[in-house]
């Protein structure tokens, strides 16, 4: 059975968990570009709590634009601002230091469009989670799919309804902020490391 959603910036951890129980995943990219979604977002925890980073896009958030063509600005250094944040919000989590060298190769490689962006992200994470999933993309948006075609979670996870369940693990600033649910997959990759896994398939076991 096939996984047909949006394609995220380091998506959050809700979106691994369901990603867990298919074997192919088909990205959506013919659709129209849509502002307040996680495609050019991605949320971490800092001291204060949800910090946003947000890539910056050509024609703006109000475009309407094929997913596929929607192009990064380069009028900003924004990968160097996001890796700084990412650094200082995570650099005394148990397992920032395994991934860091690798991770910040990935945020130093230039992209121009937003789905390979994307895309480099998604695989860089399963990668290093270990899940065995092909991923494809669209070739034509289609509003509906046949139930025997995949399951359908475009659109599910957004920013206005982050807070879903998901694994409970321990957070670098959770005494001072308390646990912060449905964030980035980086949150839960740089505080439980290599037991990330378990938790996702714990979760989509249960589910």
């Amino acid at each position: 059975m096939n996984l047909i959603i949006d394609l995220q910036y380091f998506a959050t951890i809700n979106l691994y968990e369901i990603s867990n129980k298919f074997l192919h995943i088909v990205f959506e990219q013919c659709e129209y570009y849509q502002k307040t979604s996680f495609r050019n977002r991605c949320q971490i925890a800092g001291a204060d709590g949800v910090i946003n980073l947000s890539i910056p896009l050509e024609k703006g958030r109000d475009q309407k634009t094929l997913m596929k063509d929607v192009r990064i600005a380069d009028t900003l250094p924004w990968q160097a601002q996001h890796w700084k944040t990412i650094v200082s919000c995570y650099n005394r989590s148990p397992w920032f230091e395994h991934y860091r060298d690798d991770l910040e190769g990935l945020y130093k490689t230039r992209y121009d469009f937003l789905v390979d962006w994307n895309l480099a992200c998604f695989e860089w994470t399963v990668k290093v989670l270990r899940m065995p999933v092909q991923v494809s993309l669209t070739k034509e948006y289609r509003k509906v799919y046949a139930p025997g075609e995949g399951e359908d979670w475009r659109n599910k996870f957004l920013p206005k309804n982050r807070e879903m369940d998901g694994p409970r693990y321990r957070q670098v600033f959770e005494e001072r902020t308390g646990f912060i649910s449905g964030l980035s997959i980086l949150d839960l990759l740089f505080c439980e490391g290599r037991n990330a896994s378990g938790h996702l398939r714990r979760e989509a076991a249960a589910d």
